[in-house]
């Protein structure tokens, strides 16, 4: 890593740091409630999110399907904010019905048939895995820190709901942390 890279690293972790205790800061002075601190990073995150993306796909072709975008996301976005790739995307996959009525006639004696289609249709949800987290690894890996956590990982839900909201796909992002510095984010894609 070249220096002009360690500083632009060390300027992203000191300012993630200052945001995140500076709101927090002045919920605790009272301008502001804590739960909506939260909200704030997410929105800071969503808005950075969609400036990353944009700039980081304009010379990139199109993606074929949600998982391709996933992939992206999780190889090219994340190395160019965190330095490495995510160390392990996985998707829930599962049998699925659908039913059709077929309609006979539009009369009161009509037949109905139903047809029942089983298919493999992802059910949208994409957990991306982190083993050492950049902006949890300056943190002590005590149990008594993983109470802190959320709030270190509200900006980057943000970030990847912002960089997926710019390529088409609406979704939700929750992040959990069960042993510093790993975290998962849980990505559900909102079908519209």
């Amino acid at each position: 890593m070249t220096r002009p890279e360690m500083a632009d690293e060390a300027l992203f972790l000191l300012l993630h740091n200052e945001m995140v205790s500076g709101l927090y800061r002045a919920a605790e002075q009272g301008e502001g409630e804590n739960g909506r601190c939260i909200t704030k990073l997410e929105n800071m995150g969503f808005r950075v999110g969609q400036g990353l993306i944009e700039r980081f796909t304009k010379d990139t072709a199109r993606f074929k399907d949600e998982l391709d975008i996933m992939k992206f996301i999780c190889k090219d976005f994340w190395t160019t904010v965190f330095k490495k790739q995510i160390d392990n995307l996985r998707t829930n996959h599962q049998p699925w019905k659908d039913s059709y009525q077929l309609h006979g006639s539009h009369q009161a004696n009509a037949s109905f048939t139903t047809l029942t289609l089983e298919r493999f249709v992802p059910k949208g949800i994409y957990v991306l895995q982190d083993n050492k987290f950049r902006l949890l690894t300056q943190m002590s890996a005590g149990k008594q820190y993983l109470e802190y956590a959320p709030k270190y990982l509200a900006f980057t839900c943000g970030l990847i709901r912002g960089g997926l909201s710019n390529l088409g796909i609406k979704s939700i992002v929750t992040a959990e942390v069960s042993a510093m510095p790993a975290c998962k984010f849980q990505v559900m894609i909102q079908k519209i």
